[in-house]
């Protein structure tokens, strides 16, 4: 067995003996040996593969980029404990290279005429509207498997994950292509779960988290004196996220119509033709023919690929609106979060929609 570094803390060293039968309560309801398999494996090689970043940053043998870059999140770290009121763990004070683009690849499914995803349950974590895989091949394979039951299916990259405070998560290789600022902009969002955590609501978690995670990040660059995001930029990024937004609110009213199948798969494409339409208009003549989406928008397009738009985006403005309304205190504005998740499921919804109207309104 291999002896944990101290500095990983108790609880890790607990959950190390204990592990994997702890992990399978914690992560999954699902009787696949094989999928309890791979989340165990590529767990536990996760938490060996840690180190403090402090270590990393010290060890002049290590890439200087590397630990330049470590030292940029460590601020940005702080920043989220001390400024935006986020947990002062151990969380993102540890490192480690997982050697591949991204931590896990998600695989999303929904029926042939709904948005609705296929959820997977987990005891603890609750239900989430993916399953993820730490080899990209396996995915692959799930992905295939999911497609002969006739389902829409689509695969994700995910560079980041919380264990929701169970784990001391670290900061991984997979994290750092993108930049200082991305880098910090994931810790935000990540530590974001750990602060509020809804079972079975993957919309509420995402959407919290996100909102964590954007206004956090305007926190955090006029806390070093820099000039708010590029206006431009960020319009082009809501505008497409609103189109996307738009056009799974028509599929939704789509679907809900007594078509038989042939004439519901052709109002379908249609419907999916009319998004690539909107979005060529408004990219040549509102943002000066910049192609940043093209590559999203030309792929071959399915329910499931909308998905994670519904689930990282809708109820974004709900949350900004909350967060005015609490004086912008964060402290005020995370009870009153952890409230909303308390409703029931139905009058939670009610809630957000009320406070996405009045964001609405007042702009």
């Amino acid at each position: 067995m291999i002896r944990p570094r101290p500095s990983l803390g108790l609880l890790d060293r607990v959950l190390r003996v204990l592990f994997p039968g702890v992990l399978f309560l914690l992560l999954n309801g699902c009787s696949s040996i094989s999928y309890y398999s791979q989340l165990a494996s590529g767990q536990m090689q996760l938490l060996r593969a840690r180190e403090p970043v402090s270590e990393v940053i010290a060890d002049p043998q290590r890439d200087q980029k590397l630990r330049a870059h470590l030292a940029e999140s460590q601020k940005a770290r702080t920043f989220a404990s001390q400024q935006l009121h986020l947990p002062d763990n151990q969380s993102y004070r540890l490192y480690a290279d997982i050697g591949r683009r991204y931590v896990v690849w998600n695989v999303f499914a929904t029926p042939e005429f709904s948005l609705k995803p296929q959820n997977h349950c987990f005891p603890i974590a609750g239900c989430v509207a993916y399953r993820g895989y730490y080899s990209q091949s396996a995915a692959r394979g799930e992905a295939a498997l999911q497609r002969l039951q006739g389902l829409d299916v689509s695969i994700g990259g995910v560079e980041a994950y919380s264990t929701l405070g169970w784990f001391d998560d670290p900061i991984m290789s997979s994290m750092m292509g993108w930049g200082d600022e991305r880098l910090a902009t994931l810790i935000f969002h990540e530590l974001a779960h750990q602060r509020v955590y809804v079972k079975d609501d993957t919309e509420f978690n995402e959407s919290f988290a996100t909102f964590v995670e954007q206004e956090g990040t305007r926190q955090w660059r006029a806390y070093r004196h820099l000039p708010p995001e590029s206006g431009a930029k960020a319009q082009q990024r809501d505008q497409f996220i609103q189109l996307v937004l738009d056009s799974r609110t028509r599929l939704e009213k789509l679907y809900v119509q007594p078509l038989p199948p042939e004439q519901m798969r052709q109002r379908k494409a249609a419907e999916f033709e009319h998004l690539r339409s909107a979005y060529r208009q408004m990219r040549d003549r509102q943002w000066a023919g910049d192609k940043r989406y093209d590559a999203w928008i030309n792929a071959p397009m399915n329910n499931a690929r909308l998905l994670p738009f519904g689930l990282y985006d809708q109820w974004v403005p709900a949350f900004a609106a909350l967060f005015e309304k609490e004086g912008r205190d964060w402290v005020k504005f995370y009870a009153a979060a952890q409230k909303l998740g308390a409703l029931p499921v139905d009058e939670r919804k009610m809630a957000l929609n009320v406070l996405s109207e009045s964001k609405n309104i007042n702009g």
